[in-house]
């Protein structure tokens, strides 16, 4: 709901209209003048507002490739949470008394929306932020603090080192915020399922395991500002001195802050159980609602979202049949399902030549789409993309796969990371399919694409909204069968059974949140319906207990964009081209789902 429209009254505003007529000049602006200031004066208050919040974030800073408080960690305390909340708040009351919609150019007055929505949504998340937990398995600070040095902190210089080394100094109180509001939940009766306090007490254990913690390798952390120190053209009595306050700041911040967990770990999992559902949680219903809205950006109820995944599993289940056909295998589909996860000829040995393999047909898949985007995109990003496996200290908790984004100054490519603990999880049909979600075309294509938008505030281009970011990559998967690049039988029934991996999320996600199924409830529908190996599917389900709602969004987003290309083909006819309508997708960033549907309309009647 929009405020009455009123005139600007900032005083940069006023300066802008004043600009237009100056003394002894009696032009009056004209309406399309008025837009163009109107619309400038807005966008310039979308940056300074991005610029304050990245202020708040001297971490957000460093992912984005600046140096700038690069030896500064986030204040992540309760108080801080709640002072963005208030400035979120007091931004949207200000935008919509300042500016009027009416008087901005058709792009940002989408910008104006898309603000809305994102504050709206960001507070409505903040409502619940008591019932999302601190640290879980999937990616909370206890992993993503080392993670985040390594792979983000470059030490290019002395005073890159000495940064680094401040940060490590700083983790005692930064991982100490955190714990601080995981002890808040847990006493308002928010705790994690017993089966996770295991695997991240294991994660921070991993952490602070040897030198200069105790004898052995290096540990992670050290091992890394190790590595980077002895990389300076500088003379090694420096890099004594600095790897000296390196070892001091982990032994004194590092290892305590991490002592401290998981003393704090041991203590809540006394009182864990084995229920697992959001339904335990705190104003349960309402939450995992807002949950839902958060990640698929639509109004769909658990039980709508739990009966499309039902149709759907079906639907793909059909068509694999059809493949089973194809290859003369004889039997059930649930018997094929086991025959895919059992016979050697799916997976490359588990040894490091196996991962070697792997990394390389990884690798040739992504190179080879490189060399097709022509037919498929318009607008291609000029970031790089490069293969990388997850770094060992983290493997036993990180994804399978995932993509980490370019820096916008390019001096990081993007990076589509591969999970080799185990190489059996990672089946020879499946990496195709795997590759493009997560490289090209999908998400590299999308969110550097986004990243590198022109003449649109950073909170579209840098922002997201999952159901647009993973209902795209999803349908990504789809896009290359066009090509004819699913030529192996067993790697299209990869495709599909990506996509039923996805649809059976609907049904087990909401199963779990909303109707009390079990963990292994969950685990066992996985394995009569999907073809993923038993160890994939167990850390799957572990996942959407800990994320409740999130694995919804893949599905609705792909259903909603196959939806809008369909509709799109089916009144365009001869006139659809499938590189336009990629480019009404992807030019505007990533927006919610209903938006997406208005973009592609007007695009639609703009061809008619």
């Amino acid at each position: 709901m929009r405020s009455t429209k009123l005139l600007l009254t900032s005083v940069l505003s006023a300066g802008l209209l004043l600009s237009a007529c100056t003394p002894g000049d009696s032009k009056t602006p004209s309406k399309a003048e008025m837009v163009e200031n109107h619309s400038q004066a807005l966008n310039d208050w979308f940056e300074a507002r991005y610029n304050d919040e990245l202020a708040r974030s001297p971490m957000m800073q460093t992912y984005l490739g600046m140096k700038d408080n690069q030896d500064k960690l986030d204040d992540v305390s309760q108080l801080a949470d709640d002072e963005a909340a208030a400035l979120a708040t007091s931004w949207l009351e200000e935008m919509r008394r300042d500016f009027d919609i009416d008087r901005l150019d058709q792009q940002t007055a989408l910008s104006y929306r898309l603000f809305e929505f994102a504050i709206d949504d960001q507070l409505a998340s903040h409502k619940f932020a008591g019932n999302e937990y601190v640290f879980q398995h999937m990616g909370g600070p206890h992993s993503d603090f080392p993670s985040f040095m390594i792979n983000f902190h470059r030490v290019e210089s002395v005073e890159d080192a000495q940064g680094y080394i401040a940060r490590l100094n700083d983790a005692q109180r930064f991982l100490g915020q955190y714990a601080d509001k995981a002890q808040a939940q847990y006493q308002n009766g928010v705790v994690l399922p017993k089966f996770v306090y295991g695997k991240i007490s294991e994660a921070s254990r991993n952490v602070i395991s040897g030198a200069p913690f105790s004898e052995g390798e290096d540990s992670p952390l050290f091992a890394d500002i190790k590595g980077k120190i002895n990389a300076l053209s500088i003379d090694q009595a420096q890099k004594d001195a600095l790897l000296k306050e390196a070892e001091d700041a982990l032994l004194g911040s590092v290892q305590p802050a991490y002592l401290s967990l998981l003393n704090m770990f041991s203590k809540h999992a006394k009182t864990a159980t084995e229920d697992d559902g959001a339904w335990k949680l705190p104003n349960a219903d309402a939450y995992y609602a807002a949950r839902l809205r958060h990640y698929t950006t639509t109004d769909m109820t658990a039980e709508e979202i739990h009966e499309i995944g039902l149709k759907e599993v079906a639907r793909i289940q059909d068509e694999m049949r059809e493949i089973m056909k194809q290859v003369g295998f004889e039997g059930t589909l649930k018997e094929f399902f086991d025959f895919l996860r059992s016979d050697p000829q799916f997976v490359f040995s588990n040894d490091d030549a196996g991962r070697e393999s792997y990394m390389a047909e990884a690798t040739e898949i992504i190179n080879d789409m490189k060399g097709r985007l022509d037919s498929l995109f318009i607008t291609k990003p000029k970031a790089d993309i490069v293969v990388k496996r997850v770094e060992p200290f983290r493997e036993a908790t990180a994804f399978g796969a995932f993509y980490n984004r370019p820096a916008p100054d390019g001096s990081r490519p993007g990076t589509y990371y591969i999970n080799l603990k185990d190489v059996k999880e990672q089946p020879k049909y499946l990496m195709q399919a795997l590759a493009y979600h997560e490289g090209i075309p999908g998400h590299h294509m999308q969110i550097a694409i986004a990243q590198e938008l022109e003449g649109l505030p950073k909170f579209r281009t840098l922002g997201g909204h999952t159901s647009y970011i993973e209902g795209w990559a999803l349908y990504s998967e789809a896009v290359p069968k066009e090509l004819g690049l699913y030529t192996d039988p067993y790697k299209d029934f990869g495709r599909l059974s990506m996509e039923i991996f996805r649809a059976a999320r609907l049904v087990v996600d909401t199963g779990i949140h909303t109707k009390k199924w079990t963990r292994e409830e969950a685990v066992q529908y996985y394995l009569n319906n999907i073809p993923n190996p038993e160890g994939d599917v167990r850390a799957e389900i572990d996942r959407y207990i800990v994320w409740p709602g999130q694995a919804t969004a893949y599905k609705i987003g792909m259903l909603k964009i196959q939806e809008l290309r369909s509709d799109a083909e089916t009144r365009l006819g001869d006139k659809f081209d499938i590189r336009e309508f990629h480019d009404v997708i992807l030019a505007n960033g990533s927006v919610p789902l209903q938006v997406l549907e208005e973009l592609v309309n007007e695009w639609v009647k703009s061809k008619g």
